[in-house]
């Protein structure tokens, strides 16, 4: 099954550069069903910024991965937290 995690901040601007610092630390090598994380910043506030990470497992936990959990808890230090999982549809 392939899902994704969507972690939305928005920020109040504070520590732009350890956010940019933590953001590139995530290490998806030691999670062995992660495929891919992206990260993206809203066109028009700079502070808002969106963590996706995409996921290929058999199953899925209700909250989400302990990974997505675990960056969540640590950016609500910069600001206001949407944690979100989304299943692929299959066609």
């Amino acid at each position: 099954m392939k899902w994704i995690e969507v972690i939305r901040l928005r920020s109040v601007g504070k520590g732009s550069h350890l956010l940019e610092e933590f953001l590139l630390s995530i290490n998806k090598s030691t999670q062995s069903e992660l495929v891919e994380v992206k990260t993206y910043s809203h066109a028009s506030l700079e502070t808002d910024v969106s963590v996706h990470l995409h996921w290929e497992s058999e199953r899925l936990g209700q909250n989400g991965s302990a990974l997505g959990f675990c960056i969540a808890q640590a950016l609500k230090e910069f600001g206001l937290i949407d944690h979100s999982v989304w299943v692929e549809k299959e066609k």
